[in-house]
């Protein structure tokens, strides 16, 4: 049964991608502090706070979880982005760039469905 944003599976995963991304982010160079850091650290937060968000006003309109849903949707997108970047100029690993790729690439279908699934 889920009770909570926290029971969704979309949700957890999201969660534990952004913890990766922030403690990943730690060995950025320096002068990327206010930019790529920052950046990926923001839009991998808003994936989950985005679901949350969501979650709690589907008490009162369906229509407004899945416009918070798309919003995350968005930011998972803009996150990949952030990763092509991290991956191009070696700020992770290929194992880590795969890693995190096919984990957000995972989440974004899991927000279309979770979205389409909604009446």
């Amino acid at each position: 049964m889920i009770r909570s944003y926290r029971d969704l599976d979309v949700y957890q995963r999201a969660f534990a991608l952004s913890l990766s991304i922030h403690s990943l982010a730690k060995s950025f160079p320096k002068d990327e502090v206010y930019g790529l850091t920052s950046q990926i650290k923001r839009s991998s937060k808003s994936i989950c706070a985005n679901i949350a968000e969501g979650f709690a006003k589907q008490k009162t309109s369906k229509a407004e979880f899945k416009r918070f849903l798309m919003i995350a949707f968005g930011s998972c997108t803009e996150t990949l982005v952030w990763i092509d970047y991290c991956n191009e100029l070696s700020y992770i690993s290929q194992d880590e760039f795969e890693t995190l790729h096919e984990g957000y690439e995972h989440v974004s279908k899991m927000l279309l469905k979770l979205h389409d699934n909604i009446r």
